[in-house]
């Protein structure tokens, strides 16, 4: 199988959602959700634990029965198809290898269930193999492993059946932060050049931010937002994908709540105009930037994202007295 074989069967395959429900008895967990994910994109779906994006994502799976609604995928109706006859694969969070067998055969084990002959199956196995970089480690055992090439492993064994989408539930989550940063670059680079459709799970805005071609944000069960992720981040369209997303600060006045970005605060430590009087409260330093938490007053606690290099050049303590502005136009207004 080439990367060309993958990127034909996997073209022009949408998957929709149509009011997709999911119950777990008295429990709504996903209530009518409905999204389109256009082809060959790679989808984040984004929100804390508890939301319903892992329970939406088994559903697309198979893995978890539709309560109510439809998933469509290149148009065909596979809401009440078995797994394996979807045209998804899915990669799990704690990658689920057989410890038993070896990497070769682990990555061509779908293909064994499916009847494929040995020699057939193992040379498209160490062509996958090749694909993820990890060709030299096919007779090796996965406790030979470290996490990251379990992952690795773990992904071309779901690629091998071909799948028109791939289902990734939280993959980087179990990965240290250099090797999470490294395995976000892979991904994307995968999805590009097989030209599938990746849908990934995961609660971290930085991940889906660097991943994603679309975000869908979810909280309780519903999609607060869907876009770009330089739409979601900087227009969003309520408080919780505010916070959430960017962890903007929310101001409410007479014309309603409003959102404004945490690099885009202004603290000084003389009044100018009509800037907020306020308490430094918290100073994070973060390497490039200064977190600086604020009390001000009225208007509450406020976070101001600082380059590092303008925060050292006047230094500030907690308890400090300063000035919190932005500009008019950084102001972004929220759905009441």
């Amino acid at each position: 199988m080439t990367t060309s074989t993958m990127q034909s069967s996997g073209q022009n395959m949408e998957l929709e959602l149509v009011a997709t429900t999911k119950r777990y008895g008295d429990t709504l967990a996903v209530e009518a959700i409905g999204h389109r994910f256009k082809a060959n994109t790679y989808s984040c779906l984004l929100g804390p634990s508890g939301c319903g994006k892992s329970s939406t994502l088994r559903m697309i799976a198979g893995h978890e029965h539709v309560s109510s609604g439809d998933i469509l995928l290149g148009g065909k109706n596979i809401t009440n198809l078995p797994p394996a006859a979807r045209g998804t694969a899915m990669m799990f969070q704690n990658y689920a290898l057989f410890p038993h067998l070896s990497i070769a055969d682990n990555v061509a084990f779908s293909l064994k269930m499916k009847g494929t002959p040995k020699a057939t199956r193992l040379a498209r196995a160490h062509e996958l193999l090749e694909l993820v970089d990890m060709q030299e480690f096919g007779a090796r055992f996965p406790n030979q492993l470290s996490g990251g090439q379990q992952q690795r492993i773990a992904l071309a064994r779901a690629l091998i059946t071909e799948p028109s989408a791939l289902l990734l539930d939280e993959p980087l989550s179990a990965l240290d932060p250099f090797l999470r940063i490294r395995m976000r670059v892979e991904l994307k680079r995968l999805q590009r050049e097989l030209g599938i459709s990746f849908v990934h799970v995961t609660h971290s805005q930085d991940e889906a931010l660097a991943l994603a071609d679309s975000i869908i944000v979810m909280n309780a069960g519903r999609i607060e937002q869907a876009g770009s992720p330089h739409e979601v981040f900087n227009a969003p369209r309520t408080e919780f994908v505010a916070r959430f997303i960017g962890g903007h600060n929310i101001l409410h006045d007479a014309s309603g709540p409003k959102a404004i970005r945490a690099d885009r605060l202004t603290v000084a430590q003389t009044r100018a105009g009509d800037a907020l009087a306020a308490t430094v409260r918290g100073i994070e330093y973060l390497g490039t930037t200064v977190n600086l938490s604020v009390d001000a007053g009225a208007a509450g606690d406020l976070t101001a994202t600082l380059p590092d290099d303008a925060f050292f050049k006047n230094p500030m303590e907690p308890g400090a007295s300063v000035f919190v502005s932005w500009k008019p136009e950084d102001a972004h207004p929220l759905a009441a």
